[in-house]
Parts: structure tokens; sequence; C-alpha cells
């Protein structure tokens, strides 16, 4: 086994030293001005900010592309400048209109000036390629049909957005950001290797082109990333020159290069590993709650899951005090609430998690809804990018035996379980799903909320869509609350809405997730917040 794990640590060294970053030998500390981390990377598909979903791509991405603004470092629902300097706010009861002012000195990895029609191209750009972020900007009123007029931009220094309805400017910020739609592309770049009308859609899954800290260097899938600090950056410097992660899949191989120091930063290790290396090594870690929930989803386009009587017995074959106590120590806490603890107006963690396992209550809502002798479906769950789903499926279906109901259940990478749920291509299916925002609407408005049902309307940045879950009356209560005036008001109608969607919804929340970092002590300062969004140019060695 030891001569297997040198044998991959070898062959990491010699990826990077293919890659330009030179370390003389298994052994040896990583280089001062590089920072190397170990990371399962089988979610990362592109670096397209029109089409990303993964939190991965969406991790590397924040740190390759500047948006108009960004989450501060220790508040992360304060948005603070970015490319922005500045901006003004309009709003009336009709609409919302935010003016940007730009900083000066943005300029592209090699020296040429970017403005803000550039910046305008690339916002029209996420809307007209109709991809999964284009939900950003279409759940604002902006379409294809009327995009052109929506952004503008007056001269290179001013970007305008414009709402036709009276938006709350905190939370568009604040979408912006988190889904990274108002970078500042390339245009040029991306327009040279356009494919078939794609405007370097396909280009962005194996390069970077934006203004930001960090350019993408390299990225091999299945072995290796490279970031390299951009020649041009109009903010401070990175301090490190280089970030390199590793794709490292098994927790147990990240643990021994860290113990090795053959790596700075282990992403993806167990809870009893990272205890195991604060009681008995000098390894560091860091863990923050973060706004993301695991879900179990229902496919709604099958009749046996479009009945309400089924998603509700479903929730009662989940041993949430168990599983708290014993898989999820550590790792989560578990919660039956769309709203994740720490938002505005999420349900305390007694109100957020009502639900116990409960054999003869859902016998009786099986028995209800027409299934007495219960029914067979599947379980489509990946190791990656959910390491604990396996297990939490394994006892779901072993409860679900004993009322009839039988689960198969199989095995996905991510890349793999992202098709699949894209395409609705799923009985019941394992994902997760991350506020970046601490406005509620961010969570209700793709979880719940969803504009066309049609298949061919393809809105896969919906997981209510995903799921085929529509309800017209629940994506009016959707909207009441977001344009509630009132914030007590606004507060209630959360809570109401969280209530009534633990009972019908398509899901059955699962848990609220901790995120734990492993580093060597050679990583003098980690720097993250509670979205959590990690700020690689200001990490220090």
């Amino acid at each position: 086994m030891k001569r297997k794990i040198l044998k991959k640590s070898c062959s990491f060294v010699s990826a990077v030293f293919v890659m330009g970053v030179f370390v003389q030998q298994v052994s040896a500390k990583t280089p001062t001005d590089t920072l190397v981390m170990a990371w399962n990377l089988d979610p990362i598909s592109t670096f397209d900010p029109a089409q990303l979903n993964d939190r991965y791509g969406i991790e590397v991405v924040n740190n390759i592309c500047d948006n108009l603004v960004v989450s501060a470092t220790d508040d992360a629902a304060k948005m603070v400048p970015s490319l922005a300097k500045s901006w003004d706010v309009l709003s009336d009861d009709q609409s919302t209109v935010i003016t940007f002012h730009l900083r000066d000195g943005l300029k592209f990895n090699d020296g040429r000036l970017a403005n803000a029609n550039d910046l305008v191209w690339g916002m029209k750009r996420v809307v007209k390629l109709k991809l999964s972020n284009a939900a950003t900007f279409n759940e604002y009123g902006i379409t294809e049909q009327n995009v052109d007029e929506a952004f503008q931009a007056p001269d290179d220094k001013t970007v305008v957005m414009k709402f036709d309805k009276p938006y709350p400017a905190e939370l568009i910020l604040s979408n912006i950001s988190t889904n990274r739609t108002a970078a500042l592309l390339d245009r040029e770049t991306l327009m040279k290797n356009e494919q078939d009308g794609d405007m370097g859609n396909r280009y962005l899954a194996s390069h970077s082109a934006c203004v930001g800290p960090y350019q993408l260097e390299s990225w091999r899938p299945g072995e290796a990333l490279l970031l390299r600090a951009s020649s041009n950056y109009w903010g401070e410097a990175p301090k490190l020159k280089k970030i390199v992660i590793r794709h490292v899949a098994e927790p147990g191989t990240q643990r021994l290069l860290l113990e090795k120091h053959d790596i700075d930063v282990a992403r993806n290790l167990m809870p009893e590993d990272l205890s195991d290396l604060q009681a008995t090594t000098d390894i560091k870690v860091e863990k923050v709650l973060a706004p993301s929930m695991i879900i179990w989803g229902f496919n709604t386009t099958n009749p046996i899951f479009a009945n309400e009587k089924v998603r509700l017995a479903m929730r009662y074959l989940i041993d949430y005090e168990g599983l708290g106590k014993t898989l999820l120590k550590d790792v989560g806490i578990p919660r039956a609430s769309f709203i994740p603890l720490g938002n505005l107006g999420a349900l305390d963690e007694k109100e957020g998690q009502p639900f116990k396992l409960d054999l003869q209550k859902a016998k009786e809502l099986l028995t209800e809804a027409g299934y007495p002798d219960g029914f067979e479906a599947n379980i489509f769950a990946g190791a990656s990018p959910y390491p604990f789903a396996l297990p939490i499926a394994q006892s779901l279906q072993d409860n679900a035996k004993k009322v009839g109901v039988h689960f198969k259940i199989e095995r996905f990478v991510g890349t793999q379980l992202f098709s699949k749920f894209y395409a609705r291509g799923f009985d019941t299916i394992f994902f997760g799903w991350n506020n970046g925002s601490a406005d509620p609407h961010t969570m209700a408005s793709r979880l719940i909320y969803n504009p066309d049902n049609r298949f061919e309307a393809k809105n896969t940045g919906y997981a209510s869509w995903c799921h085929g879950y529509f309800d017209k009356s629940m994506n009016q209560k959707v909207k009441d609350a977001l344009f509630e005036k009132d914030p007590q008001k606004r507060v209630q109608m959360y809570a109401d809405l969280q209530r009534e969607f633990m009972q019908k919804g398509p899901y059955a929340f699962i848990y609220q997730t901790y995120v734990s970092v492993a580093m060597t002590p050679d990583v003098k300062k980690w720097v993250w917040n509670s979205a959590p969004r990690i700020f690689y140019s200001a990490i220090e060695k």
C-alpha cells in the first residue's frame, strides 16, 4: 500500500514539473511561492462563468475572474467594490437602475486595456448563450429580447443595469457576485476561439479569459490544475505566484500527502482524519458552517414522485437523529428546511428539522398514496462531490425495504451525476445546493420557483426544473416574498414558505454542511468567509 502511495506522489511531482512548478524530491516541502492543494476535481467541466454550477469550478473561477462586486473577506453578506469602485442605485415602485463606475487600470493579462463595453458584452453573453447561469438574469426579467436595452455602457468607465421591477439592489449585487455573471471577459480572445456561435464556450472548458488575480495556465482533467499570478492585475499582487491543485480523489491519499508535507492543503479529509491529525500532528484545521445543503431530490416527472404523499413518506425514512450522532458528526447539522442557518428568515435548528424516523407513518402515507405494497426506484449518488451521500443512501435503502420500497443505488462520479441531474434522468438523486447570498430568495428562486417547466425549456439553472417541479401558487409566494418591503413581514413569509415546502416540496433536505480544510504550518494565513469563498490571492505561506 505504501509503495502505491509513493508512486502516486512521484506521478504528481512529475505532473507538476511538466506544468512548470519544480519540486526537487517527493519528501521536500512545497515551494515557498506556491500553494499546493489536494482536492477531488472530478466535478469540474468548465471555467465559463455563463455555465458554472459546481462549487469546485466556481471556486477556481472566483479566483481568476473578478466581478463588478465581491463578498467581503470577513462578511459574506456584505458586497464590496471589485471591478467597480462604486455604484449608484435609482429605484422606485416600477424599476431599479444600478450604475457602476469602473476603476482605472483594468487590463487583460497581455496588457490590453479592458473597458465597460467588454464587461457589458460578457453579461449579455450570459443571457444569449442560454446556459445555466442565464437564470441569474432571467429571474430578474432580463431576457434575450431585452438584454441590449437592459445592459449598457454609455462610456468606457460606466456600466448600467436596468430592471423593469423594483428588485432589491442588494439582492442583485449579491447574485451577480455569487454567480460570477458580471466578470470582465476578454471578448477578443473568446471570439477568436468561437466555434459554431458558442462565443468561446468550448474554449473556456480548458482556458480562462478574464481580468483577475490569477490566470489558468494549465488544466489536465484527472491530474492537476495550475494557476499563475496575472501579469497586469489592477489590484494588489497575489501573495503567492502559483496555485497548484492536484486531483486526489481518495481522502486517505490526501492525508498521507499532507502528513509528508508534499501538499500544503487537503480539502476532502474525513472527520476522523481531521480529529486525529489535530491531536497527533502539527496539521491545522479550519472549519466553517456553510450555507450549503445536501438534498435528496425526487423527480416529479415520474408518476410515483409526482404524488405529494409519496414524497412526504420519504421524509419519514430518514433517521435524522441517528445520522446526526454518527455519520454527520463534525460533517454537518441535520436540517430539513431549504433556508440554511445563518440566512435571513431561517427557522431555528429545532423547527427547521421537525422530522424523525417513523416507518409506520411512512407506510400510512404510502397506502394513502396508492402504494400499499411499495414500489421500485433508483437513488443516484456519488462519492464525488458528496462523499456522505452513499452511506446515507444505504441507510435510506435499508429503511425503505421495511415499508416495501426497493431502491437501487447507482453510483456516479461528479460530471456523470450532474449530467443525469440536468437531463431529469433519475428517479431520486443526491445533490448539493449552496446559497452564496445571505438572502433567502436566492434559494427560493432556484429550488422552488420554476419559470417554465417544459422539457425543451432546459432551465438547468433551476433545481426545481431539474426535478420537474412546478407549482403556480408556490411561484407566486416566492415572488410575493421577494417584493415585500416590510422586513418583519418578509421574514414571516419565508418562515411560512419553509414550513409548507417541507411538507410538499420535491426534496428531502438532509443536512447543512461544515466545510473543513487541513493545512500544514507552512500556511500562515488562510482567507475565506462563510459563503464559503476562498481568496487565493490573500493566502500566505
